[in-house]
């Protein structure tokens, strides 16, 4: 990517950190922590408007965590988080968000195209309907015809179509980052969940102002894997924050499985995860991968994101340039 001369020269950051690794080079949920303490550090320091990308799922959660930890222990801000509001979210999600939010006194920056959703709202429509190009607004009629050279009349409103996406996840989070002239992105992203994401570096340029407004990703958490995330999770970000909760950690064993006196709403875990879903995409088309809590399930032999339409996984790539996280 090309590096525009206009992004901030106050930085001094290793854009080659990560290159070439993968988790291997971390042996020990240790060792991993220790790497995200040192970037996430990095990025509170370095960057003067960075914010904290939350969608409520285990990897920004667990990337939060960090967030806070370093900026209580160094002294430091915690930055705002950016939670993508694409309108097809399942409401215990947003419950969670907005529970965790206020528990963790956070300033939560609800990113929306909300061209699009008042135009749904107006509407009445409903996942699946049809919504005419020209009745959108220039900004997003530039995106569609421009930079998707989409030629259709209408697109559905779906999160899972490359148009949808686009509009209500990457649109949003541009005009966001332009709006609040962020710097950097705390990410919650990882080497190992998509092939997309297997040659991200910890501090990542989006300087093309031609794409997207400039500004970096910082990627703390690349070196984790599903299952050490979940390890984390058990044994130092849930002991961590829930009082009450043995210093030592407990894996639940079940969905209804927890130290006495604690219930599922104690816990900084998404209620999905304890009903058998994997990974938190759209209502319409997520569902739960098994019958056990995702952190129980077969890691090793079954893809995390198969609960995920397919048709919106084989656009990760595309639509990764065009600024989706």
């Amino acid at each position: 990517m090309s590096e525009s001369a206009e992004f901030p020269d106050y930085l001094d950051v290793d854009y080659t950190d990560g290159e070439g690794e993968d988790p291997a080079e971390y042996p020990t949920v240790n060792h991993k922590i220790e790497k995200a303490i040192e970037v996430t550090k990095t990025g509170l320091e370095q960057y003067e408007n960075p914010v904290v990308m939350w969608t409520g799922g285990k990897d920004s959660t667990l990337t939060l965590y960090f967030v806070k930890e370093v900026a209580e222990r160094f002294d430091l801000e915690v930055p705002p988080v950016v939670f993508i509001d694409h309108y097809q979210h399942f409401d215990e999600l947003i419950e969670f968000v907005e529970h965790w939010a206020d528990e963790w006194d956070l300033d939560v920056i609800w990113a929306r195209n909300e061209d699009v959703g008042n135009y749904v709202d107006e509407h009445g429509l409903e996942p699946g309907d049809d919504i005419p190009v020209d009745e959108l607004s220039e900004h997003n009629q530039h995106h569609i015809r421009n930079i998707l050279e989409y030629e259709e009349d209408t697109f559905p409103f779906l999160l899972d179509t490359y148009v949808g996406n686009h509009l209500l996840k990457t649109v949003a989070l541009n005009d966001t980052i332009e709006e609040h002239d962020v710097d950097g992105i705390l990410s919650g992203i990882r080497w190992d969940e998509q092939e997309s994401r297997a040659d991200e570096t910890f501090f990542s340029p989006r300087h093309d102002p031609d794409i997207y407004p400039p500004h970096d990703r910082i990627q703390s958490i690349l070196q984790f894997a599903e299952a050490d995330v979940w390890e984390a999770f058990w044994n130092f970000v849930v002991p961590d924050t829930v009082e009450g909760y043995p210093d030592d950690g407990y894996v639940p064993q079940g969905q209804d499985d927890l130290p006495e006196g604690i219930e599922k709403e104690d816990v900084p875990v998404s209620p999905k995860y304890f009903a058998g879903f994997r990974s938190l995409g759209s209502e319409v088309s997520t569902d739960k991968s098994a019958e056990e809590p995702a952190w129980l399930q077969d890691m090793e032999n079954t893809t995390e994101r198969a609960g995920r339409a397919q048709d919106k996984e084989d656009l990760m790539e595309r639509l990764r340039d065009l600024g989706y996280m």
